[in-house]
């Protein structure tokens, strides 16, 4: 099966999410942890979180992703604006625990200046002061196309992340399609050789939700500028063939592209018909 969603406000609440997924014929989803540009979340109304639970539950659902609020800097030159980002981000995981067995997606973030050494040593600190042995959330550290001073572009500086983390079985990666193809990594014509790559730097056990979506921008622009599946330089063909290799179809697959609802829905409806089922 394939198991895939797109990105759905969480304005109207949980169980909202939930049924407009189902309404799309989506099995899983992605939404924003609070305003993606502000910083108070909701709180936690335990009647609608059990009522996604439920939802989740009776139509086997693959996890749902929540994704960190654009504002979150773990690495910035600002000492205020780095506490703000540990702060969110342990609110959000504590949040989540009431979502269990899902997965919290964040950007590295921009060391605006600093270099990449001293960004990865704030991350890392951050990281390692909120995460939590008894939390059941997977954090997942993505992918990004390296615009600007933006950690992360590159699968080493992932992996060193992830490995000066002390308790980093609870870390994962988000693959951004936009993001790799637009730093570097040619998913087109060599997505074998980028995947081979990413299991001799991070792991492909590491890997554990990918970012679906076409690129504006053509190959190593470092742009980052999201596209309607087909209609950008990745191409549905490449789309359909990275969908259905066997090292990555049984991820979750999250639509970030520029659509609303009844573009979710073709674009979903596109990608299971191109999509290969097992038959082992």
């Amino acid at each position: 099966m394939l198991n895939i969603g797109c990105h759905l406000s969480s304005s109207k609440g949980f169980k909202h999410m939930g049924k407009e997924a189902l309404s799309i014929n989506a099995n899983t989803f992605q939404f924003f942890s609070r305003n993606p540009r502000g910083s108070k979340a909701k709180a936690v109304d335990e009647k609608d979180t059990a009522a996604l639970n439920e939802i989740l539950q009776k139509n086997n659902f693959a996890p749902v992703l929540a994704h960190a609020p654009y504002t979150l800097n773990a690495c910035s030159s600002d000492a205020g604006l780095r506490e703000f980002a540990k702060n969110t981000m342990a609110s959000d995981l504590e949040i989540m625990e009431h979502i269990p067995e899902n997965m919290y997606n964040f950007h590295p973030g921009s060391h605006v200046g600093q270099g990449i050494d001293t960004a990865i040593d704030f991350i890392t600190d951050m990281l390692n002061s909120i995460l939590k042995e008894e939390y059941h959330t997977t954090v997942l550290l993505e992918t990004m196309s390296g615009k600007g001073s933006e950690v992360g572009s590159t699968f080493e500086e992932i992996s060193t992340i992830i490995d000066r983390v002390e308790l980093n079985h609870k870390l994962g990666v988000c693959l951004d399609t936009c993001h790799i193809f637009s730093a570097g990594y040619d998913i087109v014509n060599d997505l074998d050789g980028v995947l081979e790559k990413f299991d001799k730097v991070i792991g492909l056990q590491r890997l554990k939700a990918v970012h679906l979506n076409d690129s504006m921008m053509p190959y190593n622009s470092h742009k980052d500028r999201h596209e309607k599946i087909g209609k950008g330089s990745i191409g549905l063909d490449a789309v359909i063939k990275f969908i259905n290799h066997p090292e990555l179809r049984h991820l979750p697959f999250y639509l970030e592209t520029p659509n609303e609802l009844d573009g979710y829905a073709a674009e979903i409806k596109l990608l299971r018909e191109n999509f290969t089922e097992c038959t082992l």
